[in-house]
């Protein structure tokens, strides 16, 4: 089983708000379809930080997929591809852990 965590910065301004959330629609939906599952999806707010160097993010995402061969195919996905150009709009930096 592979976990994975992303840690997901927006463009400034309420166009690339709409953008991912437009995107979020489509394709989480298509996680399943390659036995994806979302885990946890939060969105922090600033005033929650304790501490650290990093700034909040717009969202945090929690996933799991059975293999790396899975998540491939999810990336990959034709009706996810068609989406991507919401993804570039809105995103400004998105960091993984695996």
């Amino acid at each position: 089983m592979l976990h994975i965590t992303q840690v997901i910065y927006l463009h400034p301004g309420p166009e690339a708000e709409q953008s991912f959330l437009e995107f979020e629609s489509r394709v989480l939906p298509l996680m399943s379809n390659h036995g994806g599952e979302l885990l946890l999806r939060l969105r922090p707010q600033k005033e929650q930080k304790i501490e650290g160097s990093l700034e909040p993010p717009f969202e945090v995402h929690l996933v799991s997929f059975p293999s790396e061969e899975s998540l491939a195919a999810y990336l990959n996905d034709p009706e996810r591809l068609k989406y991507l150009h919401l993804k570039e709009q809105a995103i400004r930096e998105a960091v993984v852990y695996r």
